[in-house]
């Protein structure tokens, strides 16, 4: 990612990534789509039902940033569909080199 900023889902919080996300549970199939109304869109094919949706999600962005699936974390929002995922151990910038368009 050739600018410094970050994108405006993605914020940096001591020393660890918070990503600003809306989970669409029961989706055709597990993905990571473009971010829409300052937020990544994550689709996972899991039932929001206990707990599953949540861990889908976790799971899909720790495949995708190549950590493993405990250094991601829902760290608020559990039960709504916006919520606040937070990446242990990589900062806001190496996970916007992976996942920012």
């Amino acid at each position: 990612m050739a600018d410094s900023r970050l994108p405006e889902w993605l914020r940096d919080v001591s020393g660890n990534a918070q990503l600003l996300v809306r989970l669409t549970p029961r989706a055709g199939t597990n993905s990571i789509a473009e971010p829409r109304g300052g937020r990544l869109q994550l689709r996972v094919t899991a039932a929001p039902e206990d707990g599953k949706a949540n861990a889908a999600a976790c799971k899909l962005v720790a495949k995708a940033l190549r950590v493993g699936k405990t250094s991601v974390s829902v760290t608020s929002g559990a039960t709504a569909r916006d919520k606040t995922l937070t990446v242990d151990g990589l900062s806001a910038r190496e996970v916007a080199d992976v996942l920012a368009p």
